[in-house]
Formats: C-alpha cells, sequence, structure tokens
C-alpha cells in the first residue's frame, strides 16, 4: 500500500535505517561514557565504539581505521580540509583549483579563503557536467597546494574522472581533496586507488544519523598534516578538539557496514528505477535529462521541465511526493541552479529542473506512481501556462 507524500529526495537526507538506530541506542542511556576516559569503564567502552566505526568506515572506503577523523558533518569537513590545509601556508602563495559545480561548503569556504589572500581558480564544466583535464592540468602552478574536485555532483548525479584527476595531481605532486558525500555508500568509492590525500564524507547520506561526518586524512603516501580549525583538548590527533559523538559515530559506522554489505545489490535495484522514471519523463514533450550523457549515480534523476518553473511544479507535486529543485542548501531560491547554469543550460531550463532521488526504501510501486503524477501533473500545468500555450 502506497503511503503520501512518496520520498524521492534521498539526495538530500535519508531515513535512518531501523538497524543504525538499534545500534545507536544503547550509547545514549547505557554506555554513556566519554570517549576520552581512560580512567574506567565506560570510558573505555566508549573509546571502543569509536574505533569500531572508525574499522567500519575505513572499510567503506579503502582507508586505514587512524585516517577516519570525525567531524559534526561533510560541511565541517569540507571547510576542515580546505582551511585546514590553506591555514599551512599562511604567509606564502596559496592557490587553490576546484569547480564551479562544487557544493556550496567547498564554494563559499573558497570564497573566504580569496578574502583572506588565497587565489582560487573555478574549472569550467560541459554540458554533461565533465571538467577539461587539460584545462586542470594547465592551471596547476609552483603556489598550487590543493586540487578539490567533488566525486558526485549532488544535484545532477554526475560522476567526475576522479581516478584520472588523482593521478594528475600525484603526477604534478599536488594534494587532492574531494568532497565525496554523494558517492560513498551508493557507488564504490577508494580512497587509495583515487590517490585522495582528504575526503569528506557524511553519515545522514547513507541511512545513518544526522551530526555527524568524517574527513579522510592520510597517513601515508601521502601524509597529509592540517593546521587544526577546532582546538581544546587534542582529541583525533589534535586535528579536531572536542568531546566525540559517540552514539553519532556508532550509527555512522552501522550505517558504513551496511551500506558495503548492500552496495551492490541496491545499484541493481535503484538504476532500473531511475531509468524507468527517466524514459517515462522524455515522453512527455519538452523533457531534458540533465547529465544524461555522463556516468551518473544509479539513483538519481535531474529533469528540466520546458515551459514550467520549479516552484510552480513543486507546488502541484508535494501533495503526493516529496522532490526537489536541486541542493537543500539551496531550497528556497528564485534564482536558477547554478550547478545548471555551468552546464551551460539556458535560464529558463536551468528554472524549470527538478531533482528526483531514489533510496534504500523506494518501491516499484512508488515508481509508478510518480511516473503517472508527473505526467498528468505537468499536462494540467502547462494548460494554464502562457509559455506553453505561446511556443513555436
Amino acid at each position: 500500500m502506497l503511503r503520501f507524500p512518496i520520498y524521492l529526495d534521498n539526495c538530500a537526507t535519508t531515513a535512518c535505517d531501523p538497524r543504525v538506530v538499534e545500534a545507536m541506542l544503547p550509547y545514549f542511556t547505557q554506555h554513556y561514557g566519554n570517549a576520552s576516559s581512560s580512567s574506567h569503564s565506560f570510558g573505555w567502552k566508549a573509546k571502543a565504539a569509536v574505533e569500531e566505526a572508525q574499522q567500519q568506515i575505513a572499510a567503506l572506503i579503502g582507508a586505514r581505521p587512524e585516517e577516519i577523523i570525525f567531524t559534526s558533518g561533510a560541511t565541517e569537513s569540507c571547510n576542515l580540509a580546505l582551511r585546514g590545509i590553506c591555514d599551512l601556508y599562511a604567509g606564502a602563495d596559496r592557490h587553490i583549483i576546484t569547480v564551479k559545480t562544487e557544493h556550496k561548503a567547498v564554494l563559499d569556504t573558497c570564497r573566504e579563503l580569496e578574502k583572506s589572500g588565497a587565489e582560487i581558480t573555478y574549472l569550467d564544466v560541459d554540458q554533461n557536467g565533465q571538467i577539461n583535464l587539460q584545462a586542470l592540468e594547465a592551471a596547476i602552478k609552483p603556489a598550487t597546494i590543493l586540487i578539490a574536485v567533488m566525486w558526485a555532483n549532488n544535484e545532477t548525479g554526475v560522476v567526475m574522472p576522479i581516478n584520472e584527476i588523482g593521478a594528475i595531481a600525484r603526477a604534478r605532486q599536488v594534494l587532492f581533496f574531494s568532497d565525496a558525500t554523494q558517492a560513498v555508500g551508493k557507488i564504490p568509492v577508494n580512497v587509495k586507488d583515487a590517490g585522495l590525500g582528504l575526503m569528506a564524507l557524511s553519515s545522514h547520506k547513507l541511512y545513518g544519523p544526522k551530526g555527524v561526518g568524517a574527513l579522510y586524512v592520510s597517513r601515508r603516501n601521502p601524509r597529509v598534516r592540517l593546521a587544526a580549525q577546532i582546538t581544546g583538548g587534542g582529541q583525533q590527533q589534535h586535528i579536531r578538539s572536542g568531546t566525540l559523538n559517540v552514539p553519532g559515530i556508532v550509527g555512522f559506522g552501522k550505517a558504513a557496514a551496511l551500506g558495503r554489505e548492500s552496495m551492490q545489490e541496491e545499484v541493481l535495484r535503484l538504476r532500473p528505477f531511475r531509468d524507468q522514471l527517466e524514459t517515462a519523463l522524455l515522453r512527455i514533450p519538452d523533457v531534458y535529462i540533465n547529465g544524461a550523457a555522463s556516468e551518473r549515480l544509479p539513483q538519481v534523476c535531474n529533469a528540466s521541465f520546458d515551459y514550467l518553473n520549479s516552484n510552480e511544479i513543486l507546488s502541484a507535486l508535494n501533495k503526493d511526493l516529496a522532490v526537489s529543485s536541486g541542493s537543500a542548501c539551496t531550497s528556497g531560491s528564485l534564482d536558477p541552479s547554478y550547478v545548471l547554469k555551468a552546464m551551460q543550460l539556458p535560464d529558463a531550463r536551468a528554472k524549470a529542473a527538478i531533482r528526483f532521488s531514489c533510496g534504500r526504501y523506494t518501491t516499484a510501486e512508488e515508481i509508478d506512481h510518480t511516473i503517472r503524477f508527473v505526467t498528468d501533473t505537468i499536462g494540467t500545468l502547462r494548460k494554464s501556462s502562457p509559455a506553453w500555450l505561446l511556443r513555436d
């Protein structure tokens, strides 16, 4: 039986898996010790739980447990990576290369770093959301301290050629950072194969709790040093001080373990849902799938419905569907998506985009209803759209 609204906004956040909640609960009321308390069993239990979570997350991304630094989420992880590297080079020339389609956690941080004297190169993308690798290599200069490219885009699902970028970074001896928030747990991610020195990830994007994330910090080939951004206790190798969120960390670890076990099965289940949805949407006149020519996450569809705008579409859909016009961090903005604009979409098409993102609990029945409902809704909206009625 269908339950409404149908949730298709899993890029914004995911439901916490009941198995994750079950793993967390004892650490609120029974094993509530501080992981830094080394003189009694409550602290030992908490520390052991944190270490197990580090092992679970490291196994998911091909890292070592000691390379996992816990944060409050991917936004903090991105800030720690960018500011932590930049601060190490204070007083020297500092050049960072990033991409115009990055998440705001990277772009806004880079703009703040520019105010403190850092030079930032923002690479263009093509109509498929991909950077030009030759342009990336040409942008590297002696002062380049970091390349920052997200693994998979949060609006379109477009996957970047991370291994190729890593090879360029290694050859030019430049540190490579990736915001892999959308990719981890959805597609295979291996930090060593990618040549990453730093990588951001978040629990609530892979069926774990909100308020906890991690930064992978390589300890070997390359060994990465960071200037701490939060001080006051020396926890986590003095990289990120503060009392650890043990229940959240336990949940994050459990979510990572479940993701590792079920990733292949979920890809095989979700990609047909996305493909079925896109095939049906393309039967509607003047609908375009953004980034369709690129490799994409298997569960994400970003579609533009010409002659309408996303706000009116969302208003009409929200009785039955929970979807979005793009990143949750820019939700409600009347401006066209900066990601789609960077992909050279006309303003009108960028303003008409809706993101559908399936997840672990999406069913075939829900996809069938979504197709019928969206098709009917777009038809109804266009009947009263002046732009549609006056089209050539």
